[in-house]
């Protein structure tokens, strides 16, 4: 059996479970793969990528902080979903070509599904302007919720990102709004509270109004560890009736890479309850 090559790339990178996702989905679905992490000067990327393809590479994924540079690399020939997101995180060859998508959003979604989210009676507020936003907004409203909110630190980015969010939708999506954080609040509340931000990297939570759930509200972190997160209490604190981190995300849209990659959709569940259960040991 062939074996194909694959990475995660980023800087840093040691810590990505990335390997352990994809091992764990080549196990199930009877594929040979190696998949390692690959750590790039921040200005070698395209470099480490040309190189990484011309010994044999098939696919990487692309982490922090080079999904910008990743969608430059591939910009003519980039998925839909790329486009919409203006970010990269998979990239493989194709006709002698490097080729990006993006399949944050697609993890994302998933997985709020998996937690019991039904998009089509949902209003959804994202905190948060940057690329980690940017990369969820499209999946986040073609999964039909009723009204999406970016609402960032400064209100300027949140505004310039659903403009131009409008303007590439020709004007036609009323379901979207922008604020800053004191604007985040709603009369009835949310019923699910996405942090894009990176907050919870510096062990902090957003400085957000009281009272911004509904009941049965979710609030959700995109970042993930052993513990909650310091928006995942803070959420609760406020009265958000559950919340979860990113993990789910994480295998989700690792998934979405693996079937770009063999054409096979790997069973999540197990794996994510391997991950989780990893996770849970490093407290032990």
């Amino acid at each position: 059996m062939q074996t194909s090559h694959f990475a995660v790339i980023g800087n840093p990178v040691k810590h990505s479970r990335s390997p352990s996702i994809h091992q764990l989905f080549a196990k199930q679905t009877g594929i040979s793969l190696d998949y390692q992490r690959l750590e790039a000067p921040v200005d070698q990327f395209e470099t480490t990528v040309r190189d990484f393809f011309t010994q044999g590479g098939s696919g990487l994924n692309v982490t922090v902080p080079f999904k910008l540079q990743a969608w430059e690399l591939a910009r003519d020939h980039l998925s839909p979903r790329a486009r919409m997101a203006q970010a990269v995180n998979t990239l493989w060859m194709q006709n002698d070509v490097v080729h990006g998508c993006n399949t944050d959003g697609v993890g994302l979604v998933t997985d709020l599904e998996r937690l019991g989210v039904q998009f089509n009676q949902v209003r959804i507020l994202l905190i948060g302007a940057g690329g980690a936003a940017r990369g969820v907004m499209g999946p986040l409203l073609e999964a039909g919720c009723v009204h999406l909110r970016i609402v960032n630190r400064t209100q300027a980015r949140a505004t310039e990102l659903v403009e131009a969010w409008q303007k590439s939708d020709g004007g036609t999506n009323n379901q979207i709004s922008s604020g800053g954080l004191a604007q985040a609040t709603l009369q009835g509340g949310w019923d699910v509270v996405i942090n894009a931000s990176s907050s919870s990297l510096g062990d902090k939570a957003p400085e957000l109004p009281a009272g911004l759930y509904a009941p049965d509200a979710l609030a959700y972190d995109m970042m993930y560890g052993a513990r909650p997160t310091p928006f995942m209490l803070q959420a609760l604190s406020d009265g958000a009736q559950r919340s979860a981190d990113g993990l789910g995300m994480l295998v989700g849209q690792a998934a979405e890479s693996f079937y770009i990659w063999h054409g096979i959709k790997p069973d999540i569940k197990p794996v994510l309850q391997t991950i989780r259960a990893e996770l849970d040991a490093s407290l032990a």
